[in-house]
């Protein structure tokens, strides 16, 4: 079964369907980083299906560059990523580019969800003009394009709780309304929660499922399994010690694999992981955290920003945002990660007194449910980046799943 990825990002909603058994034939993402991150995760998947995969090792561990990975590559598998914009200007070309790389392939589902910032509810509230001039909020009508041209079977589109209010429903209306206008039965618009997949991370977003045709269709029976995993015990336990500014590029794993990073695919058949690295932190900020996580672990409480003393505080404003550092919780499942985490970690601190620090690249990647041995080029902010923006790859493959079952 074949697909497209739009607004693709770092490819997690694609590495899903891709565990899922389905066959990308182009991604499009307008940020470089993230499209060479595809790329390498591509070569990834195609080495492995070789049983060649030493050869992407090398590169994990800066044996071989990324162009001698890439030129291990077939070019038509590398060419299959698209580094564009999707814009009025730009879709002509996408089509014909997509049209040359699919070579008459069929393609059965196209997935993925525009740049949420004009949805958000955060977004929104920082806005003077509630987002209402962005041109994001209106990214779905290309979307809509590209079904009209391919007339996939299925298609899966996915955004944030936000587009189910942004507008006074305005947008989702119309996106509901175009969708059914050009073939498509469409799912009355579905909130699912990432921790009902495995993920360790409380993260709910709203999927769109559509139909072409105009059959009733309802949205496909999920699989919802306890999800009794710690992140401290669990997802962040084998990881070495790390001090703020430090990165360890080859980490060698502290203890055996646990049944969780097991079961999940998590980790893998390597005995070493990449991209352990934090962010240098100063002298007060260092303070707030301890103050933070000795608040979180002892008191189970959360760190206000009017609990800190007169002299820590670097913010006139003391109504609104008190919750300006937050504590990973290391007793359960994290708070939603975003891609704020690449401006600095103050919201994602690590659950330890002995390791004041904010999250790692690595520890962030497992929060979203990527396997170790991704790789997310650009450096650590690009990174961030990337993995604040995506999809956790668990949900995505039990999505892909369901919708095969159809």
């Amino acid at each position: 079964m074949n697909f497209i990825d739009l607004f693709a990002g770092a490819g997690g909603l694609s590495e899903g369907f891709v565990n899922a058994g389905y066959t990308p034939l182009a991604h499009v993402e307008m940020d470089t980083n993230a499209c060479n991150t595809i790329k390498t995760r591509l070569a990834y998947h195609f080495l492995t299906k070789v049983r060649n995969e030493n050869i992407y090792n090398l590169y994990l561990k800066k044996e071989i560059t990324r162009e001698n990975l890439w030129n291990k590559i077939p070019r038509e598998i590398l060419d299959s990523v698209i580094n564009r914009e999707i814009s009025e200007d730009s879709i002509n070309d996408i089509f014909n580019k997509i049209d040359e790389i699919r070579d008459l392939k069929k393609i059965d589902i196209i997935i993925g969800g525009p740049p949420c910032q004009a949805y958000s509810l955060v977004g929104r509230s920082r806005d003077p003009n509630k987002m209402e001039g962005d041109k994001r909020n209106y990214l779905f009508r290309y979307y809509a394009e590209f079904l009209k041209r391919y007339k996939p079977e299925y298609f899966l589109f996915e955004n944030v709780l936000g587009l189910l209010s942004a507008g006074s429903k305005k947008y989702l209306i119309e996106m509901v309304q175009l969708f059914k206008s050009i073939g498509y039965s469409v799912v009355f618009p579905t909130i699912v929660n990432a921790e009902d997949y495995g993920v360790l991370q409380k993260r709910r977003r709203v999927i769109i499922i559509g139909h072409r045709g105009n059959n009733k269709l309802t949205f496909p029976m999920i699989d919802i399994s306890d999800n009794p995993w710690q992140v401290k015990t669990d997802l962040f336990y084998d990881l070495p010690k790390l001090n703020p500014g430090e990165e360890i590029h080859i980490a060698k794993y502290t203890k055996p694999v646990n049944k969780y990073l097991q079961m999940y695919g998590i980790r893998n058949a390597n005995d070493f992981v990449t991209q352990h690295m934090t962010r240098i932190h100063n002298d007060r900020d260092l303070e707030i955290y301890s103050i933070a996580i000795d608040k979180w672990i002892n008191q189970k409480s959360r760190l206000k920003y009017t609990d800190l003393p007169t002299r820590l505080r670097t913010h006139n404003n003391i109504r609104v945002f008190l919750d300006r550092f937050k504590v990973v919780n290391p007793f359960g499942h994290s708070h939603t990660l975003v891609a704020h985490i690449a401006k600095d970690g103050h919201y994602y601190i690590y659950p330890d007194p002995e390791q004041i620090r904010s999250i790692s690249v690595r520890e962030a990647a497992r929060i979203q449910s990527f396997p170790d041995d991704y790789y997310f080029e650009g450096g650590r902010t690009a990174a961030f980046n990337q993995i604040g923006n995506a999809v956790p790859p668990i949900m995505a493959k039990s999505l892909a799943k369901i919708i095969k079952t159809q």
